[in-house]
Protein backbone atom coordinates (compact mmCIF):
# COMPACT_ATOMS: atom_id res chain seq x y z
CA UNK A 1 0.00 0.00 0.00
CA UNK A 2 1.37 3.49 -0.76
CA UNK A 3 2.12 5.50 2.09
CA UNK A 4 -0.10 8.78 2.55
CA UNK A 5 2.48 11.77 2.48
CA UNK A 6 1.52 15.54 3.32
CA UNK A 7 4.16 18.32 2.20
CA UNK A 8 3.17 21.16 4.10
CA UNK A 9 5.22 24.63 2.62
CA UNK A 10 4.34 28.15 3.16
CA UNK A 11 3.85 29.09 -0.74
CA UNK A 12 4.23 27.28 -3.60
CA UNK A 13 7.55 28.54 -4.86
CA UNK A 14 8.47 27.54 -8.74
CA UNK A 15 11.20 25.12 -7.92
CA UNK A 16 8.50 23.16 -5.13
CA UNK A 17 6.04 22.87 -7.85
CA UNK A 18 8.37 21.10 -10.31
CA UNK A 19 9.38 18.60 -7.04
CA UNK A 20 5.34 18.01 -6.19
CA UNK A 21 4.40 17.81 -10.11
CA UNK A 22 7.57 14.76 -10.26
CA UNK A 23 6.24 12.99 -7.08
CA UNK A 24 2.65 12.85 -8.66
CA UNK A 25 3.90 11.90 -12.07
CA UNK A 26 6.23 9.09 -10.39
CA UNK A 27 2.83 7.62 -8.01
CA UNK A 28 5.51 5.63 -5.12
CA UNK A 29 3.48 7.85 -3.12
CA UNK A 30 0.10 9.20 -2.45
CA UNK A 31 0.89 12.46 -2.27
CA UNK A 32 -0.61 15.80 -1.17
CA UNK A 33 0.37 19.45 -0.93
CA UNK A 34 -0.50 22.12 1.61
CA UNK A 35 -0.06 25.97 1.21
CA UNK A 36 -0.20 28.12 3.94
CA UNK A 37 -0.97 31.28 1.42
CA UNK A 38 -1.25 31.66 -1.82
CA UNK A 39 1.72 34.12 -2.27
CA UNK A 40 3.30 36.87 0.11
CA UNK A 41 2.96 40.31 -0.81
CA UNK A 42 7.03 40.08 -1.25
CA UNK A 43 7.09 37.68 -3.77
CA UNK A 44 6.67 37.93 -7.76
CA UNK A 45 6.67 34.52 -9.32
CA UNK A 46 3.67 33.54 -11.28
CA UNK A 47 1.19 31.16 -9.43
CA UNK A 48 -0.38 29.06 -12.42
CA UNK A 49 -2.14 25.99 -10.11
CA UNK A 50 -3.10 24.61 -13.81
CA UNK A 51 0.00 23.20 -14.56
CA UNK A 52 -0.29 21.16 -11.06
CA UNK A 53 -0.86 17.41 -11.09
CA UNK A 54 -0.91 16.76 -7.60
CA UNK A 55 -3.54 17.58 -4.97
CA UNK A 56 -3.27 20.71 -2.93
CA UNK A 57 -5.20 22.89 -0.55
CA UNK A 58 -4.50 26.43 0.75
CA UNK A 59 -4.94 26.07 4.51
CA UNK A 60 -7.59 28.52 6.25
CA UNK A 61 -5.82 31.09 7.61
CA UNK A 62 -7.07 33.75 10.91
CA UNK A 63 -5.24 36.56 12.15
CA UNK A 64 -3.39 36.93 15.49
CA UNK A 65 -2.48 40.62 15.97
CA UNK A 66 -0.54 41.75 12.89
CA UNK A 67 -0.04 38.06 11.69
CA UNK A 68 -1.90 35.78 9.80
CA UNK A 69 -1.60 32.36 11.09
CA UNK A 70 -2.37 28.73 8.35
CA UNK A 71 -4.94 26.03 10.62
CA UNK A 72 -4.22 22.58 9.33
CA UNK A 73 -7.61 21.82 10.25
CA UNK A 74 -7.25 18.05 8.36
CA UNK A 75 -5.21 16.97 11.53
CA UNK A 76 -8.69 17.14 13.45
CA UNK A 77 -10.67 14.98 10.93
CA UNK A 78 -11.07 11.21 11.12
CA UNK A 79 -8.60 10.04 8.39
CA UNK A 80 -5.13 11.84 8.70
CA UNK A 81 -2.68 11.18 6.44
CA UNK A 82 0.72 8.57 7.10
CA UNK A 83 3.80 11.46 7.48
CA UNK A 84 3.46 14.67 7.70
CA UNK A 85 6.17 16.88 6.59
CA UNK A 86 6.55 20.56 7.60
CA UNK A 87 8.73 23.65 8.19
CA UNK A 88 10.03 25.15 11.12
CA UNK A 89 9.88 28.59 10.84
CA UNK A 90 6.83 29.53 12.80
CA UNK A 91 5.03 28.51 15.99
CA UNK A 92 1.79 26.92 13.97
CA UNK A 93 3.98 24.35 12.37
CA UNK A 94 5.48 22.84 15.69
CA UNK A 95 1.87 22.95 17.20
CA UNK A 96 0.92 21.23 14.10
CA UNK A 97 3.53 18.18 14.22
CA UNK A 98 2.50 17.97 18.11
CA UNK A 99 -0.76 17.36 17.49
CA UNK A 100 0.00 15.09 14.12
CA UNK A 101 2.10 12.96 16.71
CA UNK A 102 -0.11 12.37 18.76
CA UNK A 103 -2.35 11.00 16.72
CA UNK A 104 -0.18 8.43 14.91
CA UNK A 105 1.54 10.67 12.31
CA UNK A 106 5.03 10.20 11.16
CA UNK A 107 6.59 14.31 11.49
CA UNK A 108 9.63 15.40 9.40
CA UNK A 109 11.15 18.95 9.62
CA UNK A 110 12.40 20.39 6.33
CA UNK A 111 14.93 22.21 7.53
CA UNK A 112 17.45 24.92 5.71
CA UNK A 113 19.91 27.11 7.62
CA UNK A 114 19.27 30.83 8.75
CA UNK A 115 21.67 33.34 9.64
CA UNK A 116 21.80 36.10 12.29
CA UNK A 117 21.85 39.02 9.69
CA UNK A 118 18.30 37.89 8.35
CA UNK A 119 16.36 36.19 11.73
CA UNK A 120 16.17 37.51 14.74
CA UNK A 121 17.01 34.70 17.44
CA UNK A 122 14.97 34.96 20.36
CA UNK A 123 15.32 33.09 23.49
CA UNK A 124 11.49 31.14 23.26
CA UNK A 125 11.94 30.07 19.89
CA UNK A 126 15.34 28.45 20.61
CA UNK A 127 13.79 26.53 23.83
CA UNK A 128 10.86 25.34 21.52
CA UNK A 129 13.22 24.24 18.59
CA UNK A 130 15.24 21.80 21.17
CA UNK A 131 12.08 20.86 22.69
CA UNK A 132 10.52 19.87 19.63
CA UNK A 133 13.23 18.75 17.20
CA UNK A 134 14.14 16.05 19.12
CA UNK A 135 10.63 14.51 19.39
CA UNK A 136 10.14 14.45 15.20
CA UNK A 137 10.60 11.09 13.72
CA UNK A 138 13.37 12.71 10.91
CA UNK A 139 15.09 16.02 9.67
CA UNK A 140 14.97 16.48 6.11
CA UNK A 141 17.76 18.85 4.65
CA UNK A 142 19.76 19.61 2.26
CA UNK A 143 23.55 18.86 3.70
CA UNK A 144 25.79 19.32 5.88
CA UNK A 145 25.45 22.86 7.15
CA UNK A 146 21.68 21.94 7.34
CA UNK A 147 23.06 18.37 9.70
CA UNK A 148 24.95 20.38 11.78
CA UNK A 149 21.82 22.42 12.99
CA UNK A 150 19.81 19.80 13.44
CA UNK A 151 22.57 18.06 15.73
CA UNK A 152 23.00 21.20 17.31
CA UNK A 153 18.84 21.01 18.52
CA UNK A 154 19.34 17.57 19.46
CA UNK A 155 18.78 15.21 16.49
CA UNK A 156 20.53 11.99 16.62
CA UNK A 157 22.51 11.47 12.83
CA UNK A 158 20.08 9.05 12.15
CA UNK A 159 17.36 10.63 12.04
CA UNK A 160 19.04 12.72 9.36
CA UNK A 161 18.21 12.30 5.69
CA UNK A 162 19.80 14.16 2.50
CA UNK A 163 17.59 15.62 0.22
CA UNK A 164 20.08 18.40 -1.84
CA UNK A 165 18.25 21.40 -3.37
CA UNK A 166 17.60 20.98 -7.13
CA UNK A 167 16.72 23.31 -10.22
CA UNK A 168 15.72 22.02 -13.76
CA UNK A 169 18.93 21.98 -15.31
CA UNK A 170 17.95 20.15 -18.53
CA UNK A 171 15.64 22.51 -19.60
CA UNK A 172 17.14 25.74 -18.21
CA UNK A 173 20.73 24.61 -20.24
CA UNK A 174 18.12 23.73 -23.28
CA UNK A 175 16.94 27.18 -22.77
CA UNK A 176 19.98 28.86 -22.42
CA UNK A 177 20.86 27.30 -25.77
CA UNK A 178 18.06 28.35 -27.55
CA UNK A 179 18.44 32.05 -26.50
CA UNK A 180 21.82 32.54 -26.51
CA UNK A 181 22.00 34.19 -29.89
CA UNK A 182 19.64 36.76 -28.69
CA UNK A 183 22.33 38.05 -26.80
CA UNK A 184 23.10 41.41 -28.38
CA UNK A 185 19.51 42.33 -29.19
CA UNK A 186 19.02 41.83 -24.89
CA UNK A 187 21.67 44.07 -24.25
CA UNK A 188 21.08 46.84 -26.70
CA UNK A 189 17.49 46.42 -25.36
CA UNK A 190 18.40 46.90 -21.79
CA UNK A 191 21.34 49.52 -22.61
CA UNK A 192 24.14 46.98 -21.48
CA UNK A 193 27.26 47.96 -22.52
CA UNK A 194 30.90 46.77 -21.51
CA UNK A 195 32.00 43.98 -19.26
CA UNK A 196 28.40 42.69 -17.32
CA UNK A 197 27.73 41.50 -13.94
CA UNK A 198 24.45 40.24 -12.97
CA UNK A 199 22.50 39.51 -9.79
CA UNK A 200 19.19 38.10 -9.74
CA UNK A 201 17.01 38.09 -6.52
CA UNK A 202 15.02 40.56 -3.93
CA UNK A 203 15.96 43.89 -3.88
CA UNK A 204 16.54 44.16 0.01
CA UNK A 205 19.46 45.20 2.19
CA UNK A 206 19.48 41.34 3.24
CA UNK A 207 21.34 40.76 0.20
CA UNK A 208 24.20 42.60 0.24
CA UNK A 209 23.44 44.54 -2.84
CA UNK A 210 25.32 47.93 -0.99
CA UNK A 211 27.89 45.95 -0.74
CA UNK A 212 27.56 44.70 -4.51
CA UNK A 213 27.54 48.50 -5.84
CA UNK A 214 30.65 49.58 -3.43
CA UNK A 215 32.25 46.58 -5.46
CA UNK A 216 31.18 47.71 -8.80
CA UNK A 217 32.34 51.25 -8.16
CA UNK A 218 35.28 50.31 -7.47
CA UNK A 219 35.69 47.54 -10.82
CA UNK A 220 34.30 50.84 -12.81
CA UNK A 221 36.87 53.12 -11.45
CA UNK A 222 39.90 50.56 -12.39
CA UNK A 223 38.61 48.69 -15.50
CA UNK A 224 40.00 50.68 -19.01
CA UNK A 225 36.73 49.26 -20.39
CA UNK A 226 33.07 50.05 -20.04
CA UNK A 227 31.19 47.93 -17.30
CA UNK A 228 27.69 47.29 -16.25
CA UNK A 229 25.44 45.82 -13.72
CA UNK A 230 22.27 44.39 -13.99
CA UNK A 231 20.12 44.09 -11.13
CA UNK A 232 17.24 41.76 -11.60
CA UNK A 233 14.58 41.41 -9.40
CA UNK A 234 12.48 44.08 -6.67
CA UNK A 235 12.00 44.43 -3.63
CA UNK A 236 11.60 47.25 -0.48
CA UNK A 237 14.60 48.29 -1.62
CA UNK A 238 14.60 49.62 -4.91
CA UNK A 239 13.96 52.97 -4.87
CA UNK A 240 16.94 53.70 -2.52
CA UNK A 241 19.16 51.57 -4.55
CA UNK A 242 18.35 53.38 -7.52
CA UNK A 243 18.79 57.03 -5.99
CA UNK A 244 22.27 55.47 -4.99
CA UNK A 245 23.36 54.31 -8.28
CA UNK A 246 22.29 58.14 -9.58
CA UNK A 247 23.75 60.06 -7.31
CA UNK A 248 27.03 57.93 -7.38
CA UNK A 249 26.78 58.34 -11.52
CA UNK A 250 27.07 53.97 -11.65
CA UNK A 251 25.67 52.33 -14.61
CA UNK A 252 23.40 50.02 -13.27
CA UNK A 253 20.34 48.56 -15.30
CA UNK A 254 17.31 47.47 -13.10
CA UNK A 255 15.83 45.00 -15.44
CA UNK A 256 12.96 44.16 -12.30
CA UNK A 257 11.89 41.20 -11.62
CA UNK A 258 12.36 38.25 -14.05
CA UNK A 259 11.44 34.28 -14.02
CA UNK A 260 11.66 31.92 -16.99
CA UNK A 261 12.88 32.09 -20.24
CA UNK A 262 13.14 36.34 -19.47
CA UNK A 263 15.56 35.84 -16.55
CA UNK A 264 17.59 33.50 -19.01
CA UNK A 265 18.41 35.98 -21.16
CA UNK A 266 19.13 38.04 -19.09
CA UNK A 267 21.85 35.53 -18.05
CA UNK A 268 22.61 35.03 -21.64
CA UNK A 269 23.37 39.05 -21.78
CA UNK A 270 25.74 39.08 -19.03
CA UNK A 271 29.25 37.29 -18.06
CA UNK A 272 29.46 36.49 -14.45
CA UNK A 273 27.05 36.35 -11.85
CA UNK A 274 27.45 38.10 -8.44
CA UNK A 275 25.71 36.42 -5.30
CA UNK A 276 26.60 38.82 -2.48
CA UNK A 277 23.63 37.49 0.03
CA UNK A 278 24.16 38.35 3.64
CA UNK A 279 22.26 35.30 4.94
CA UNK A 280 20.67 33.04 2.26
CA UNK A 281 18.72 29.88 3.33
CA UNK A 282 20.06 28.59 0.00
CA UNK A 283 19.41 30.71 -3.08
CA UNK A 284 18.43 28.93 -6.34
CA UNK A 285 19.61 31.52 -8.75
CA UNK A 286 23.09 29.96 -8.25
CA UNK A 287 22.49 26.88 -10.08
CA UNK A 288 19.95 28.93 -12.81
CA UNK A 289 23.11 30.98 -13.60
CA UNK A 290 25.77 27.83 -13.74
CA UNK A 291 23.45 26.01 -15.56
CA UNK A 292 23.32 29.28 -17.74
CA UNK A 293 27.63 28.97 -17.96
CA UNK A 294 28.01 32.05 -15.98
CA UNK A 295 31.12 31.96 -13.59
CA UNK A 296 29.73 32.57 -9.71
CA UNK A 297 31.13 34.93 -7.55
CA UNK A 298 28.79 34.44 -4.03
CA UNK A 299 29.38 35.06 -0.30
CA UNK A 300 29.78 32.11 2.23
CA UNK A 301 26.38 33.18 3.28
CA UNK A 302 24.42 30.87 1.54
CA UNK A 303 23.16 27.47 2.43
CA UNK A 304 25.35 24.65 1.76
CA UNK A 305 27.26 26.60 -0.64
CA UNK A 306 30.44 25.05 -0.22
CA UNK A 307 28.87 22.16 -1.51
CA UNK A 308 27.77 23.89 -4.07
CA UNK A 309 30.85 25.79 -5.53
CA UNK A 310 34.36 24.99 -5.46
CA UNK A 311 36.24 28.25 -4.90
CA UNK A 312 38.29 28.95 -7.83
CA UNK A 313 36.58 26.33 -10.13
CA UNK A 314 33.06 27.40 -10.56
CA UNK A 315 33.59 30.31 -9.72
CA UNK A 316 34.34 32.29 -5.97
CA UNK A 317 33.35 31.96 -2.55
CA UNK A 318 33.85 35.46 -0.77
CA UNK A 319 33.06 36.67 2.77
CA UNK A 320 29.97 38.07 3.17
CA UNK A 321 30.12 41.75 3.82
CA UNK A 322 33.45 42.06 2.29
CA UNK A 323 33.14 45.10 -0.63
CA UNK A 324 36.71 44.87 -1.28
CA UNK A 325 37.30 41.12 -1.74
CA UNK A 326 34.27 41.08 -3.78
CA UNK A 327 35.97 43.93 -5.64
CA UNK A 328 38.50 41.93 -6.35
CA UNK A 329 37.53 38.71 -7.82
CA UNK A 330 35.07 41.03 -10.34
CA UNK A 331 38.34 42.16 -11.46
CA UNK A 332 39.77 38.52 -11.83
CA UNK A 333 36.54 37.76 -13.94
CA UNK A 334 36.98 40.49 -15.63
CA UNK A 335 40.30 40.62 -16.95
CA UNK A 336 40.14 37.14 -18.22
CA UNK A 337 37.86 35.60 -20.51
CA UNK A 338 39.66 32.42 -20.52
CA UNK A 339 39.16 31.86 -17.01
CA UNK A 340 35.07 33.12 -17.16
CA UNK A 341 34.78 30.62 -19.87
CA UNK A 342 36.42 27.65 -18.25
CA UNK A 343 34.50 28.36 -14.76
CA UNK A 344 31.24 28.41 -16.81
CA UNK A 345 31.56 25.32 -18.70
CA UNK A 346 32.79 23.87 -14.99
CA UNK A 347 29.32 25.30 -13.50
CA UNK A 348 27.22 23.77 -16.28
CA UNK A 349 29.11 20.18 -16.01
CA UNK A 350 28.36 20.68 -11.90
CA UNK A 351 24.76 20.78 -12.28
CA UNK A 352 23.85 19.44 -15.98
CA UNK A 353 21.99 16.06 -13.50
CA UNK A 354 19.87 18.15 -11.56
CA UNK A 355 16.38 16.98 -12.14
CA UNK A 356 13.11 17.49 -10.15
CA UNK A 357 12.87 13.78 -10.98
CA UNK A 358 16.05 12.58 -8.95
CA UNK A 359 14.64 14.68 -5.81
CA UNK A 360 11.54 13.22 -6.18
CA UNK A 361 13.30 9.39 -5.75
CA UNK A 362 15.40 10.93 -3.12
CA UNK A 363 12.70 11.76 -1.03
CA UNK A 364 10.84 8.75 -1.80
CA UNK A 365 13.64 6.89 -0.38
CA UNK A 366 13.69 8.97 2.78
CA UNK A 367 10.10 8.68 3.25
CA UNK A 368 10.84 4.64 3.06
CA UNK A 369 13.51 4.93 5.93
CA UNK A 370 11.44 6.91 8.12
CA UNK A 371 8.31 4.45 7.52
CA UNK A 372 10.92 1.51 8.18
Amino acid sequence: MKPSVVYWTNIPAPYMIDRFNAIASRGVVEFEAWFSARTYHHRSWTVDEAGWSFPFTYLPRISIGSRAVALPLQLFEKDVPEVLVGLHAEPTFFMSQELARRRGVRTIIWLTVTFDSWVRRRRWKEVVKRTMFPRVDAVFTTGGDGAAVARQYGVQNERIHFLPHNIDSQRLAASFRRLAPERPSVRRELGIVGMTFVYAGRLLKGKGLDYLLDAFAGVARRLPTETTLVLAGNGADEARLRRRCQEDELNVVFAGFREGDDLTRIYAAADVFVFPTLGDAFGHVVEEAMACRLPVISTSAAGEIRARVEDGREGFIIPPADSQTLQERMETLATNEDLRIAMGREGERRVAGYTADNWARAFEDAIRAVRE
